[in-house]
């Protein structure tokens, strides 16, 4: 029988079993709303994602979605103090079609990375994170500028171990930490001029979802198609897909890469 959004919505539903919760599937969007009935604040699934990840795990993937459904509705509840967890402030890629704004209406705070991506802020929680909006930057008295500071600081503190693979002559290596900032690990200068440094052919960066970054040593034409083919299999699997093009490094700079078709680009 196939899954449909307002099937998987009764099913997260029924998984989440909790009464303090309220629920509204938009069918229309084919989203769900989930809601905690005290504080009126929540989240909104988008399904046919939901449904792309239970298709390929099924009873796993619903476990995993409650898991962190459970964790950011627990994390709303508790207010946080970005003074007492500077070391806690990391950057995370998005999406350029990402919300701008919380659920509540809120701004978020980002600043705009590639024409592809933009880079939000969050508050690490340990088995989650809360995106920062305006409102606790102005309770906490902090500045943009101050985010941007801290949150580089700490992601150039984050561990870089990386497998590597060779294929039709070319070299891949794939950093999946799964902490959540796999892919944030694109703004560590330092990492990406290292990789710079040992590449020999044209160095390729790719960021399909949030817990992976690929950095490709582009050898010859056939390479292009293989980061192409797997960035967009990355992209489509991805719990928080990002996007499914890739860049080249130049320079210091990422410049989108269009793949059309077999060895042609622009």
């Amino acid at each position: 029988m196939k899954m449909t959004a307002r099937k998987m919505a009764a099913l997260v539903q029924e998984h989440l079993d909790q009464p303090s919760l309220d629920f509204h599937f938009d069918r229309e969007k084919d989203t769900l709303r989930i809601e905690d009935k005290q504080l009126k604040k929540g989240l909104t699934l988008e399904l046919p994602k939901v449904i792309a990840k239970w298709e390929e795990s099924k009873e796993k993937a619903l476990d995993e979605i409650t898991y962190y459904i459970r964790e950011a509705l627990k994390a709303m509840n508790e207010p946080q103090a970005l003074s007492e967890k500077e070391k806690s402030v990391f950057p995370v890629i998005r999406s350029t079609s990402f919300p701008e704004k919380s659920n509540e209406g809120v701004p978020l705070v980002f600043e705009e990375h590639t024409a592809e991506t933009r880079i939000y802020f969050a508050l690490d929680l340990g088995t989650t994170y809360r995106l920062i909006d305006q409102q606790i930057l102005q309770r906490e008295g902090w500045t943009i500028k101050r985010i941007k500071e801290t949150a580089s600081f700490n992601v150039r503190s984050l561990p870089t171990k990386w497998k590597e693979d060779q294929v039709a002559g070319n070299i891949f290596y794939f950093l999946n930490q799964n902490d959540g900032y796999d892919a944030s690990r694109i703004l560590n200068d330092s990492l990406l001029k290292s990789f710079e440094e040992k590449v020999t052919g044209t160095m390729a960066v790719a960021v399909p979802h949030q817990d992976v970054l690929i950095i490709a040593d582009i050898r010859n034409e056939t390479g292009y198609d293989i980061l192409a083919q797997m960035t967009m299999s990355f992209f489509a699997s991805g719990r928080v897909p990002i996007t499914a093009l890739s860049f080249l490094y130049e320079n210091q700079e990422l410049e989108p890469i269009f793949i059309m078709g077999k060895n042609k680009r622009s």
